[in-house]
Order: C-alpha cells, then sequence, then structure tokens
C-alpha cells in the first residue's frame, strides 16, 4: 500500500503568486501543491493538501490526518509563531510531521524567529522555497 502524506497550509498561503514575490516567490498555491504531489507520486506515495486560514480547522486536519496520514508537511504560516493549540495538536498526534517555510523565518523580523509550532514538529525546513517542501517529502517517505 502507498503511503498518505498530507499537505498542510495555514493562513495567507492561499495568496502565493501575489504575496512579496522577492519572499516568497512566484509560484501559486496550486502549482505549489501540484509540485509536491508530482514528486510524492514519483517516489510511491499518495498527497492530500489542504488550506485554510482559520486555526481550528488546521487543528481538525491534524487529528484527522492520524487515521489515514504516513506523515504530514506542514506550513503554518504566521500562527507558527503564537498558537500554543497548533503546537499541541502537532505534539498530540503520533504521526511525523516537518514544518516548512517558504522563507528564513530566522532572518526576518524578531517575532518571526520562534515558532512555537516547529518545537513539537520531528523538523522544521526554512528558507529552501519548494525544495523545502520537497525535501520534506523525502524525509517522511525514505
Amino acid at each position: 500500500m502507498s503511503k498518505r502524506l498530507l499537505l498542510l497550509h495555514g493562513p495567507n498561503l492561499n495568496l502565493l503568486g501575489q504575496r512579496d514575490a522577492s519572499m516568497y516567490g512566484s509560484m501559486t498555491l496550486s502549482e505549489l501543491e501540484a509540485s509536491v504531489r508530482n514528486h510524492a507520486e514519483s517516489l510511491g506515495a499518495s498527497l492530500d493538501c489542504i488550506q485554510s486560514n482559520v486555526e481550528g480547522e488546521l487543528v481538525n486536519a491534524l487529528h484527522e490526518a492520524q487515521a489515514s496520514c504516513h506523515g504530514i508537511v506542514f506550513n503554518p504560516g504566521g500562527y507558527s509563531h503564537t498558537s500554543v493549540a497548533l503546537r499541541d495538536a502537532v505534539e498530540a498526534i503520533s504521526v511525523p510531521t516537518i514544518e516548512v517555510h517558504l522563507s528564513n523565518i530566522h532572518s526576518r523580523e524578531d517575532f518571526r524567529k520562534k515558532s512555537l509550532t516547529a518545537q513539537a514538529a520531528r523538523a522544521c525546513i526554512s528558507g529552501l522555497g519548494l525544495q523545502g517542501y520537497l525535501s520534506a517529502v523525502d524525509a517522511l517517505i525514505r
């Protein structure tokens, strides 16, 4: 049976391609998802994608992934710096979760340098753009 992964995106990631391209690149969310899906499928895995601007919906997606997913690639967006609820949800589930950020959060504003959610994740990849997502898929599958 092939491994099933969840690609979970937090707030404002639906605006990729419209946001500051120097920070986030010019790829749209659907283009990013297609690239990650193609990569996962080339490794024999399936990929489900969810984006929400609502914190509780992200918590629910994490909980629900426990029943059906082998791993989670999670970009919590701005919630990574503020959400104890998302941090606790990542910690509470048994599914390995890798946090990713398109930009290097450690080279940005001070408040972005600490990620609450990364503290509960298996790993955090920051600043590699699309490559960070592909590397997270590699780590979860291999």
